[in-house]
């Protein structure tokens, strides 16, 4: 089993990706293989709405000249998939949403490639905007017959400078509740 999260803040190291670890942390601790890719701040395009993923069925994007094809690959192989966004006016990073357009209409034109697998949403947000991020994410998890764990609250910690997520007490009990949550799920489904 493997989880592959991926990073649509352009701050490679800024408090998305610390939230991010910190929902990992109990899923390595259960023995299951993590992951994170760094989407924000390379340069992703939007998707051209040109439908060639679905004239040439080929579990890609026409367009080769990003990141995207890698992360599809990366997504279809995994068991569950975690997309972290900051809330930039209160709605995911363009990085992230031109993911999830991309690789959302690829894994839909070509069968549902992501049907059945865990998926959750972690938001890093300075002070509102977060359930809005939060809902933008979902959509794709829900849109594509994934299965989306819940947790003590909505997935999001508070915080603007670097790391300072950290002192973000009940966010960080949310990240760590919702990577037990995800360990137990992929357990769960694996034994059916």
């Amino acid at each position: 089993m493997n989880v592959v999260a991926f990073n649509g803040s352009p701050r490679k190291d800024g408090n998305t990706a610390y939230l991010l670890n910190k929902v990992l942390e109990p899923i390595r601790a259960a023995g299951i293989a993590t992951e994170i890719v760094q989407v924000g701040g390379t340069n992703v395009r939007g998707c051209r709405a040109c439908y060639t993923c679905k004239e040439l069925q080929n579990k890609r994007c026409i367009i080769d000249t990003d990141i995207v094809n890698t992360c599809l690959e990366k997504m279809i192989a995994a068991d569950a998939i975690i997309l972290g966004s900051p809330t930039y006016f209160a709605d995911v990073a363009s990085e992230m949403k031109a993911l999830i357009d991309r690789a959302g209409f690829v894994s839909h034109t070509n069968g549902g490639l992501f049907k059945r697998k865990v998926g959750a949403a972690v938001v890093a947000v300075r002070r509102g905007g977060a359930t809005n991020v939060l809902d933008s994410i979902n959509k794709l998890f829900l849109i594509s017959e994934m299965i989306v764990p819940g947790s003590t609250y909505w997935n999001f910690g508070i915080g603007l400078e670097k790391e300072a997520v950290s002192k973000d007490e009940e966010g960080l009990q949310n990240m760590a509740n919702l990577g037990e949550t995800i360990a137990w799920l992929m357990k769960k489904i694996k034994e059916a």
